[in-house]
């Protein structure tokens, strides 16, 4: 299964980031993970969404081509950030190539909550029309207080949270083949 991945935060040393690549890593038995580079894409402006730059092409064509998405977001304001906003507008415009396609949501922060509040403004906009992206239900993944589990290599060293990703993520896989399926049947009908 190929899942894209896109990280809110565009920092080199963003503990999302890290977890991005901890998860690309240690699941790499379960799903190809690409985390998507969102550093470069420009502001959305419904002037180009017709004929877009080069970077936004090849930023919707990956997350096309992929089985599936996993946010990875870290929360900026008590939302989401800019640049995760930014990349959503560019995903909900023209082809929209979000619709059907499966979503799973991880993020964390530095204080208690894990990013909470930015991960329910993001179901609320999967579930929008230009997006219309089915949510693995149930299965919340907030990292709070990331600072103090997650070592200097970018590797995950809090047990109970290791074993909650490793549950949540074969819960994903399970229940993203279980989407595919359906859509297939539907396509059939």
């Amino acid at each position: 299964m190929k899942v894209a991945a896109i990280v809110g935060s565009i920092r080199k040393e963003s503990f999302n980031l890290k977890l991005a690549y901890y998860i690309q890593h240690r699941y790499k038995h379960l799903f190809q993970l690409d985390v998507l580079n969102i550093r470069d894409l420009p502001f959305y402006d419904q002037d180009t969404e017709s004929a877009p730059p080069q970077t936004v092409i090849d930023f919707k064509g990956k997350v096309a081509e992929a089985d599936a998405v996993l946010w990875v977001t870290p929360e900026y304001n008590s939302t989401i950030p800019g640049v995760m906003v930014n990349a959503i507008d560019w995903l909900s415009r023209v082809d929209q190539v979000m619709v059907g396609k499966p979503s799973w949501i991880v993020g964390s922060s530095m204080g208690l909550l894990g990013s909470v509040k930015a991960q329910g403004h993001l179901r609320d906009i999967l579930f929008a029309s230009g997006i219309s992206s089915p949510l693995l239900p149930g299965n919340e993944v907030y990292i709070g207080l990331v600072h103090e589990k997650i070592n200097e290599k970018g590797e995950l060293t809090d047990e109970p949270t290791i074993k909650h990703l490793d549950l949540v993520s074969g819960n994903f896989v399970k229940w993203a083949k279980e989407q595919s399926r359906l859509k297939q049947l539907q396509s059939q009908v």
